[in-house]
């Protein structure tokens, strides 16, 4: 069981980067922003790549680290959102990643 945040962020990335997510960033929230502690962004290559990164994720969580995501998005997306908690991931295709730009709202919050 995973209880910490830090660990938590830590799991997360790890499976990403087991199915290959490209260009993962991770943005500590701190304790600013009460809804997570972490948000993660990676991107996949195509809405499958994407969805079966998620569901992979998704399944690593309850069944490694006993924590119950909620998911959406899956079904024939371009935008997974994922909140574990204290770690929320965003897996994106790289155009819609680029075109949102939610990264760039999460570092200039300040």
């Amino acid at each position: 069981m995973i209880d910490n945040p830090d660990d938590l962020k830590d799991f997360i990335v790890k499976s990403l980067e087991e199915r290959k997510a490209d260009n993962i960033v991770v943005i500590p929230l701190q304790d600013e922003v009460p809804l997570a502690k972490y948000m993660i962004f990676a991107s996949g290559r195509s809405v499958k790549n994407i969805s079966a990164m998620a569901e992979y994720l998704s399944l690593q969580l309850k069944h490694s680290a006993y924590v119950k995501p909620s998911v959406e998005g899956l079904k024939g997306s371009d935008w997974v959102l994922l909140d574990a908690g204290d770690v929320i991931v965003h897996l994106f295709h790289p155009e819609t990643r680029s075109h949102l730009k939610l990264e760039e709202l999460w570092t200039k919050r300040k």
